[in-house]
């Protein structure tokens, strides 16, 4: 059970300063300007919008109308004793009643399809917005804090454009129609009874901006909490590797906390506005009562007027009540807008052209022309004077340690980030001047991560080209190699490879995207690292689906494997951003130059011998290539070492090797999104 000090602590405690949200506050904005940002959401909905107000307005009369009807139930049926008014009277209760259910029915269901339409506008577009964006800005966001403000934020808005303004204009109809019937009834109790609204209007703006403070710092720890969550089950092989499971809740707790601290916050200043709002409406109520008894007890109302006056002042105080109240929701929901307008701000740092030129299938002629760059927000470079050309159906090899800059210039080459300086083009055109699609549309890419969804082996491939036939789909699993195991799944084509594809090996991940890179048929093909995540074995057996791939096309190979790029026409090897050499192997292993030692130590190790520890090799000298001599056929004359020698069959699943249980029909493949 929890101490009772626990929950008296929360009540002064100002939450836990150590543990800071992992998400910065977005910029103020004022509630104007969230309006009119995003009011056109709503506008193709605002006759919907009249419409549910309309019915909506109709239940204040009705309700007028009831206290019209007491009142004459009380001064027709009860003080004078006569029943012959009784029947008409009940029947017109019984109407209105069945009236207002009926209209209260349709009112909110129209109200509620309007709110969801709106939502899923709005939420589209904002999610159509961030795939707009760099991959700079995800580079640098967090992700579970993107996701939060496109599930929880987009929310507040539609409370604050569509429910708010509804509730708005039905509180300002209550209390014309409300305040109307009080002057009927009687114009000096009605004036005072006016007097307490200052007061409430008094009480909400000290509240309001509050309340915005506490809300905002609310959907930030949500935020944080989500991100917390995202970056931890994301990379559970990681946490689970490291034992970090313990860490992990810690995190997870200190953000809970603090989302906890932020709600209490939040409720107590929530909590303090209610009982002064009804402090003042039961001050109101008790004034009205007290002039009404002097005024019945004078004969200038009679008790039917009073008791009327009496009901009808209490459904004037809840709109205006609910005015107060609705000013505090206003508030809050706004901390969410704005987080959502800071998002919609973003602008990407990668444009379409206003008038790109129109491309085509390229011819794949690549020039990349003293191109410099560094990422933004960054003070150096990365990439100092780059220039090299890469001619339709050659293959062009990038070598380098990590962090020479490879990567960078494939993401340039993508058109992921635009050069600071120099230029890029292809087929002649910088591809400033092309459309962003069109060029990607050009090329076909295997990376080192390979990038899978959760979705059907055959779905993986279809990405490539979502209009390939299950023939070509096929026929590119062929191709790459892939199906003599994707026969052996469970349901074949149609088998889920899980998230991140975590439930196939490196190898057939691999293999996977090759097959997804042949159904796009792009003549240009860029390969980043697609060996370096893989075993020797597994290496080995993506290098015939690579060829297959590589063949007739404009290939760029990004590798810091000196042994996968020697089969290059030209190979280009950088150091800190900077070519330092460039020409075929056979002219720089010649030259004896940073290539040719890095491949004479690569060559090394690759002779070491099999079984015990080993000192590493001198530095041999730069002669002809090794295959010259035909010592790859049997780099292992003893056999090979364990860590190269054929594994066991594992289970499907297991995401180790390739073996697996064979599944119903192996060839047959579901429409996209899975089996039928």
């Amino acid at each position: 059970m929890v101490p009772v000090w626990d929950i008296t602590r929360t009540l002064v405690s100002p939450g836990s300063p150590e543990d800071e949200a992992l998400v910065e506050a977005a910029p103020t904005v004022a509630v104007r300007d969230i309006f009119r940002r995003f009011w056109p959401y709503a506008r193709p909905l605002r006759w919907w919008l009249l419409v549910s107000m309309v019915l909506g307005s109709v239940g204040p009369a009705l309700e007028g109308l009831g206290i019209w009807l007491t009142k004459l139930l009380v001064d027709n049926v009860l003080v004078p004793r006569d029943f012959s008014a009784f029947a008409p009277l009940a029947a017109a209760y019984l109407a209105i009643t069945l009236g207002t259910g009926i209209l209260g029915f349709v009112g909110a269901y129209l109200t509620a399809w309007t709110g969801e339409s709106f939502l899923h506008r709005l939420r589209t577009s904002v999610f159509a917005h961030l795939q707009t964006l760099s991959i700079g800005f995800f580079d640098r966001r967090r992700l579970g804090d993107i996701i939060s403000r496109l599930t929880g934020d987009v929310i507040a808005i539609e409370s604050l454009i569509l429910s708010g303004v509804a509730a708005l204009v039905l509180s300002a109809l209550k209390i014309v129609v409300f305040a109307g019937l009080l002057f009927v009834l009687d114009w000096q109790l009605a004036l005072i009874s006016m007097a307490v609204i200052p007061v409430f209007w008094l009480i909400t703006r000290i509240f309001a901006r509050r309340i915005k403070a506490a809300s905002g710092e609310v959907r930030r720890r949500s935020g944080s909490i989500a991100t917390v969550v995202e970056e931890s089950l994301g990379n559970a092989p990681l946490v689970q590797a490291y034992g970090r499971e313990q860490a992990e809740v810690g995190r997870f707790t200190g953000q809970s906390l603090g989302s906890v601290a932020a709600a209490l916050r939040a409720t107590r200043i929530g909590a303090l506005f209610t009982p002064f709002v009804d402090l003042v409406q039961v001050v109101g109520v008790i004034t009205i009562v007290g002039a009404g008894a002097w005024q019945l007890s004078s004969g200038r109302m009679t008790l039917g007027d009073l008791l009327a006056f009496l009901l009808a002042l209490s459904l004037l105080y809840g709109p205006v009540s609910a005015l107060g109240q609705l000013s505090t929701v206003v508030f809050a929901a706004a901390a969410g807008a704005e987080r959502i307008i800071e998002l919609l701000d973003q602008q990407a740092e990668v444009r379409a052209p206003e008038h790109p030129v129109p491309l085509g299938r390229a011819a794949g002629r690549i020039r990349v022309e003293d191109v410099d760059f560094r990422y933004p927000g960054t003070a150096d470079d990365v990439l100092h004077g780059i220039s090299f050309s890469a001619d339709p159906g050659t293959t062009t090899a990038l070598v380098g340690v990590s962090g020479a800059g490879k990567s960078t210039l494939a993401r340039l080459l993508l058109r992921l980030f635009d050069p600071t300086a120099g230029r890029i083009t292809l087929d002649g055109h910088d591809l400033r001047d092309l459309d962003p699609a069109e060029l990607r549309a050009n090329i076909a890419i295997v990376l080192q991560e390979t990038l899978l969804l959760d979705a059907s082996v055959a779905d993986n491939i279809r990405a490539g080209r979502p209009d390939a036939t299950d023939e070509e789909i096929v026929r590119a699993a062929r191709a790459a190699d892939a199906e003599e195991f994707i026969v052996r799944l469970p349901e074949g084509y149609d088998t889920r490879v899980g998230q991140r594809g975590r439930l196939l090996s490196g190898g057939q991940r691999q293999r996977v995207a090759i097959a997804r890179a042949m159904v796009r048929d792009a003549p240009i093909l860029l390969l980043d690292e697609p060996t370096a995540s893989l075993d020797a074995q597994a290496a080995e057996r993506i290098l015939g689906p690579m060829r297959r791939l590589m063949a007739g096309r404009t290939t760029i190979v990004i590798s810091h494997d000196l042994l996968t790029a020697a089969e290059a026409d030209q190979i280009v090897h950088l150091e800190h951003g900077r070519i330092i050499e460039s020409g075929s192997h056979e002219e720089l292993l010649q030259a004896g130059n940073g290539y040719a030692h890095l491949y004479s130590l690569r060559h090394a190790l690759r002779r070491a011998p099999a079984g015990g520890r080993h000192r590493h090799p001198e530095p041999e000298p730069v002669g002809p290539p090794p295959w010259a001599d035909g010592e790859w056929d049997e780099p292992f004359p003893d056999g090979p070492p364990p860590w190269l020698q054929q594994p066991a069959p594992v289970p499907w699943g297991s995401g180790e090797e390739d073996d697996g249980r064979p599944g119903p029909d192996p060839h047959r493949i579901a429409p996209p999104g899975g089996p039928r």
